[in-house]
This record gives structure tokens, C-alpha cells and sequence, in this order.
């Protein structure tokens, strides 16, 4: 072979090697279906309801509020889902950035309007994301200790809860921000019915344990069956009736019945469906939109996004889905892309969310195809409906709301039962408190010092646990 053909040669392979972009492609493809599978139908649908508790008042709120365009959000957010759950793997939420909906809520169109929210909204996701692309994400999660997550986690949980009863025992008016009067005990929105449904899912998921005694069922159906052939078929029905009853999707029933009870509620809501999508344009933000969405949107915002919106949605996945370790990085790139890309369009500023994670765990979902059912759902809404789909989101049970949003937040609280001394229990509800009765930013700083204090006083009783120790809490 002379000089000239190993050159040529030579060539071809580096240049076949360089380029692996149709196998690379068919295993991105392949890994992306395969985190779309669903693990069992009926319980991912039911999953995929388990974070309408949060998003739909939002929503409602803002669109009413503030003219949100709804049609656009629909579109943006349900195709955030269906790419989360490609790439994720797990029920990874989309929900509101709530600091900043709060900010909105609250103030008058002149003081904080679409222009502001939007500009608060892309402020974050820059932020977030230069936080995730340089790696500082990463370095921040590692040297967060686990107590002080759990204290957010804690307190987010408690604070889902409580907005949940106040949900389901008093009236609202989003548009407003505000809490009305005791509901009455009867009616379509009243507290006989958020109880019955309430009752209803727990009958149906429990405590949220996994049904790993159906094999021991099984086995108790041969033995009756050996020993007991005539009582054992009555016993036989029954339990086989149970099964059938524990693996109803009860979070999908109760949103049916709500959506039921919008259109009876308001019997010519049909009429004032219009069929299309929104128009979408480019959101103009004036230089004061820009300063007021960032002083009053984004800096409040951020501490809440960097630590439930990342921080506490890693550790809670690592918690959920043991092998899926998710970097914090990545997920900060995920939520700054996402408002980089829909903000400037006018689609609500969006993160994930522990609450949704735990929410959507709760009900059922455990695959991406759980999110990407709820995303696909959103995004035909958002072109068949567009913002005249506020007209049926209006009028759904509040109460009903309240529930599915009670579940989530328990769920979500729940994942701080793994404190097992008495120290790490000691940070944790200190930085619940303090969280609760001031705010997450707060609630994080002093979780962080008492637990620092703590060190200190270990090291004056003989103690020398070094300074990398001292924050061992995330992987």
C-alpha cells in the first residue's frame, strides 16, 4: 500500500469516526421513547392530575387578573412537559413561578403588568441558567446540607397543605387574591363534596404506600381455596373487588367531576368557547418593565427557584427514583431555558417543582410519558380552545382544587421522615419555621447557620469532623 492510499485511508476512518450522529441520534431516540413509557396506563393518567392543584389557580388568577394570554401558555407549557419527560425519564412538573404570580396578583396593572411578569420571568431563567451552564448549580447542591433541604421541602409540603384547607373551606377569588367567606356545606362547590372526594382517594391510594402485598394476596386466595373452598370464593370476590377499587384513578374521577360541574354550574359556558389559538407576539418591556419585573419579580423569585425549584426537586428525585440522579445543573439550564424561550412570547414564567414531583408520585406517575400526557393535553387545548378555555377554568369546584393540591403537599412533607437524629431533626423544623413564618430565602440562611453553630459545638466537645463533612447531605 503506498504512502498516498494509508493517507486516504487513514482519512476515511477519522473521518467515519467523526461521525457517530445516526447511531448517536437512534440512542437519543430510543432513550427519549423509552422515558416515555408508561408503567402502568391508568396510574400514569392518574399521575398526570396530581399538579392541576397548583397550576390551575394560578393560571385562572393571572388570565383573569391580568390578561394573561392563556392560549400561548397552554402551548408553551404543554410543550415544556412532553421535552421534560423526554429527557427526564420521571413526572418532572411544570408549574407557575409563584413568587412572581403572587407579586402580580397583588399589585395594579400599572404597577406590575404582563410586561413586568414577563420581564421577572426571563430575569430568573437568565439567571438560572448562567447558574446551570457555569456549573455553580452544581457546587451549590453539593454543599447544601440534607437537613436544610428537607426544611424547605418541609415547609413548601405544609405550606401546599395549608393553602389546601383554606382552598377547601373558604371561598376565593383568584382575580383578586383574596379569601371570601366560609363555603357552605352543600352545593356544587361545597364542603360535602371536597370531603366525599377527599375520602374517596384515600380509600382509594391510602397513604400512598405501594401495593407490594398483592403477592402475598395471591398467596392467601390459594390457601382459602385449598382449605376453605366455599367461604373462600365470598372472600375471594371480595378482595378481587378491593384490587378493582384500589386501581381506580381517582385524581382523574375527581378533575372529570370538576369540569362536570363547571359546565352545570354555568350552563352556557359552551356558548363562549371560541375554537382557535391565541394570536402570539412578541411582549414589549419598556425599560421600567424591566427594572420593576427584576426588583419586585425576580430577586424575591430566585432564592425560591434555586432551592425548590432545583435543589429540592433533585434530592426528592434521587428520593423517588432511586439510578435517576438527575444533575442540578441540568435541571437549572432546563427552567432557564424554558423562560428564556416562552417569556418573550408572553407565556407564564414557569420552573419545575418539588411539590409537583411529589404531587404527580403521589397519584400514579412514575415515567415521562406521565408529564407528556398532561403536555399534550395543554398543548391541543391551548390551539383548539386558546383563552377561552378560561371560561370552563373558572367555574371549576374550587374545593376540588384543594384536595388534589391537600395530597400533594402531604406527599411532598413526607419526604423529610428520613431525619433520624435528633440534630438533623432539630435544623430541619427551624428551618421549616422560620421558613413558614417568614419565607424559603430566610428559612434557608438560617437553616444553614444553625447547622454550622451545631458543628461548632461538636468540635468544643472533642469532635473533628472535617469542613467537607460538615456538608455530606446531597450526592
Amino acid at each position: 500500500m503506498s504512502h498516498q492510499e494509508h493517507h486516504v485511508e487513514t482519512f476515511d476512518n477519522s473521518a467515519q469516526s467523526a461521525k457517530p450522529t445516526p447511531h448517536f441520534l437512534a440512542n437519543l431516540f430510543g432513550k427519549g421513547i423509552d422515558n416515555l413509557k408508561f408503567q402502568s396506563k391508568w396510574l400514569e393518567l392518574n399521575g398526570a392530575m396530581g399538579d392541576l392543584g397548583t397550576y390551575i389557580p394560578i393560571v385562572i388568577a393571572l388570565t383573569l387578573a391580568k390578561d394573561l394570554n392563556l392560549g400561548t401558555t397552554l402551548i408553551f407549557t404543554g410543550i415544556y412537559n412532553i421535552i421534560t419527560g423526554l429527557i427526564y425519564g420521571v413526572p418532572m412538573p411544570v408549574q407557575p413561578m409563584k413568587s412572581i404570580a403572587a407579586v402580580a396578583i397583588s399589585s395594579s396593572n400599572e404597577e406590575f403588568g404582563i410586561p413586568e411578569i414577563m420581564a421577572a420571568g426571563i430575569g430568573t431563567g437568565g439567571i438560572l441558567f448562567f447558574l446551570g451552564i457555569t456549573g455553580l448549580m452544581s457546587l451549590v447542591y453539593k454543599i447544601i446540607p440534607l437537613p436544610v433541604v428537607r426544611g424547605v421541602q418541609l415547609s413548601q409540603g405544609l405550606s401546599f397543605a395549608l393553602t389546601s384547607v383554606k382552598y377547601i373551606r373558604k371561598t376565593q377569588n383568584f382575580t383578586k387574591g383574596k379569601t371570601g367567606v366560609d363555603r357552605e356545606w352543600p352545593g356544587l362547590d361545597g364542603l360535602v363534596l371536597a370531603l366525599v372526594c377527599a375520602g374517596f382517594i384515600i380509600i382509594v391510594n391510602g397513604a400512598g404506600e405501594e401495593t407490594e402485598n398483592e403477592s402475598r394476596d395471591r398467596e392467601d386466595d390459594r390457601l382459602d381455596s385449598e382449605i376453605h373452598s366455599e367461604n373462600s370464593n365470598k372472600r375471594t370476590v371480595r378482595r378481587k373487588l378491593w384490587r378493582i377499587i384500589f386501581s381506580l384513578p381517582s385524581a382523574v374521577i375527581v378533575f372529570l367531576l370538576g369540569i362536570i360541574l363547571a359546565f352545570i354550574r354555568q350552563p352556557g359556558i359552551a356558548k363562549q368557547l371560541r375554537f382557535g389559538p391565541s394570536s402570539i407576539g412578541i411582549v414589549k418591556i419598556s425599560r421600567h418593565a424591566w427594572k420593576q419585573g427584576f426588583i419586585k419579580g425576580t430577586i424575591p423569585q430566585l432564592p425560591l427557584s434555586v432551592l425548590n425549584s432545583v435543589i429540592a426537586v433533585c434530592k426528592l428525585s434521587s428520593d423517588l427514583f432511586p439510578g435517576k440522579d438527575f444533575s442540578a445543573a441540568s435541571i437549572s439550564v432546563t427552567v432557564g431555558l424554558m423562560n428564556l424561550a416562552g417569556c418573550w412570547l408572553g407565556a407564564m414564567p414557569v420552573c419545575h417543582g418539588a411539590g409537583g414531583l411529589a404531587g404527580q408520585y403521589k397519584f400514579g406517575g412514575r415515567s415521562g410519558g406521565c408529564v407528556a400526557i398532561i403536555g399534550a393535553a395543554k398543548l391541543v387545548l391551548g390551539l383548539v380552545l386558546g383563552s377561552s378555555l378560561v371560561k370552563i377554568l373558572a367555574q371549576f369546584p374550587v374545593g376540588l382544587l384543594g384536595v388534589l393540591l391537600l395530597f400533594a403537599g402531604i406527599e411532598l412533607a413526607m419526604t423529610s421522615k428520613d431525619m433520624n437524629t435528633k440534630e438533623e431533626a432539630f435544623v430541619m423544623l427551624v428551618c421549616t419555621a422560620v421558613s413558614l413564618g417568614y419565607n424559603a430565602a430566610v428559612g434557608f440562611v438560617g437553616g444553614i447557620l444553625l447547622y454550622l453553630l451545631l458543628k461548632i459545638r461538636n468540635l468544643s466537645n472533642g469532635e473533628k469532623p472535617s469542613f467537607r463533612n460538615c456538608f455530606k447531605g446531597n450526592p
